[in-house]
């Protein structure tokens, strides 16, 4: 029986490579994890309103025709006003059948308005105004999207000096004379903005209607962290 060499050749190179890699990725000590974080509340600067009107009837012409003059009276109620933004929202129509569910016996039609804006107090005002046509189906607070981003940027920096201080305890602490950085990752956190629901919406709506009071929009906690590995150098 004659014997087959075997391919040392390529066996040879695999290793050679292997070994070059080893040397090419020294092997790193005295590295550190560190989290650091800033956070700020900040006042919510816009509001949100969704304002509807429902109503129904056995022809489908004439509810849609009573929806569409309810929502176009309120439309130009609404523009008159300069200091907030004005929208149609959606708008939607049902059948209405009878209690074995097998017959129509009319129609149930629903739209809605949005009014937008940062002024709070006007958006207030013209609520309460047209609640007494409309109904109030939603109200909402949130952060801009140039506040937000304001925000970030200023606890960004923050967030970089706290895992910086971090660092320098952590170089000291081991009686290292240095440190450099291996990584560093940020990531920002925004808390949703507050909404408005069941009784607490019906409560503002009576409320808003008889008097049309001050609305407080509420904060949200924008937080930037700081996660990244140090290398502690001098040791």
């Amino acid at each position: 029986m004659r014997s087959l060499p075997l391919p040392l050749t390529g066996l040879f190179l695999s290793m050679s490579l292997l070994a070059a890699t080893a040397q090419a990725e020294p092997l790193r000590y005295n590295q550190v994890s560190l989290h650091a974080q800033a956070e700020q509340s900040v006042n919510h600067d816009t509001m949100r309103v969704i304002l509807f009107s429902e109503a129904q009837n056995k022809d489908p012409a004439k509810l849609a025709e009573q929806i569409t003059r309810t929502l176009n009276d309120a439309l130009t109620t609404a523009r008159r006003q300069d200091k907030v933004e004005v929208s149609s929202g959606s708008r939607s129509s049902q059948p209405v059948y009878d209690e074995k569910h097998e017959n129509i016996i009319g129609w149930r039609e629903r739209g809605e308005i949005i009014i937008e804006g940062s002024d709070f107090a006007a958006i207030s005002a013209l609520t309460g105004e047209l609640l007494g046509d409309l109904s109030l189906a939603d109200m909402q607070f949130s952060l801009s999207a140039g506040s937000r981003s304001d925000t970030e940027d200023e606890l960004m920096a923050k967030a970089i000096e706290a895992f910086k201080a971090r660092a320098n305890i952590v170089t000291r602490s081991l009686g290292g004379a240095g440190y450099k950085i291996v990584n560093l990752n940020l990531n920002t956190q925004f808390m949703q903005p507050m909404q408005y629901r069941g009784q607490q919406k019906m409560a503002l709506a009576a409320d808003m209607e008889m008097s049309s009071p001050s609305v407080e929009g509420g904060q949200s906690d924008v937080t930037v962290s700081a996660d990244g590995t140090i290398e502690v150098q001098g040791l």
